[in-house]
């Protein structure tokens, strides 16, 4: 099976490569938007849509602008330019259409700007040599990870709360040893597809 075919880059990002649990990209939104499932799923709703203009927007440029020009060394200095502009529009957006998941949000959504999964596929879909279709299935099947990942993560956390976990273990603690435990059940999902 080809690495680079729609099915392997969908099955090998979501649960194979998770961008939060095998490649430790975007960790800081992952513990803190992670105590309740509505603002993990508004949060990868969010990143869903940045990294998808992100992703296709990047590789333009840098298809474009960038790789002719010969200006690749500018490549994280552009993308970065690109992404904090996108989640200002984003913020812009969800004060507007939903002011309930901005506030819930709160400050964690410009963590997006930061968010080293947004920046980190850019330029993996670059490094990895695909096409404009498969950096769009990429960045999609990436941003599901993150959701599921994300999802996964806060319905346990929630969990939690009603349980009795010794005091010196609540907290960050108990979040870091549940996402290593999360993290060693997703690596069960390795060798299911080849991976780029």
């Amino acid at each position: 099976m080809d690495p680079l075919s729609p099915f392997a880059l969908i099955i090998g990002a979501i649960f194979v490569n998770n961008v939060v649990l095998a490649q430790f990209l975007g960790i800081c939104p992952f513990l803190g938007v992670s105590k309740d499932v509505k603002s993990s799923l508004g949060m990868g709703g969010a990143v869903l849509f940045v990294m998808l203009l992100a992703t296709l927007v990047t590789y333009l440029i840098y298809k474009l602008l960038l790789e002719p020009f010969n200006l690749v060394y500018l490549q994280t200095i552009a993308y970065i330019l690109v992404i904090a502009g996108l989640v200002q529009m984003v913020e812009i957006v969800l004060k507007k259409i939903a002011p309930a998941l901005y506030q819930t949000l709160g400050v964690f959504l410009p963590l997006i700007t930061t968010n080293c999964a947004v920046l980190g596929v850019a330029i993996l879909v670059i490094q990895k040599e695909m096409n404009l279709l498969q950096s769009i299935i990429y960045a999609g099947s990436i941003a599901i990870g993150f959701t599921l990942a994300l999802v996964i993560f806060a319905g346990i956390r929630e969990q939690m709360e009603l349980t009795g976990v010794p005091k010196g273990m609540k907290g960050v603690p108990i979040a870091l040893v549940t996402a290593g435990i999360l993290a060693m059940a997703f690596m069960g999902f390795g060798g299911i597809v080849p991976t780029p």
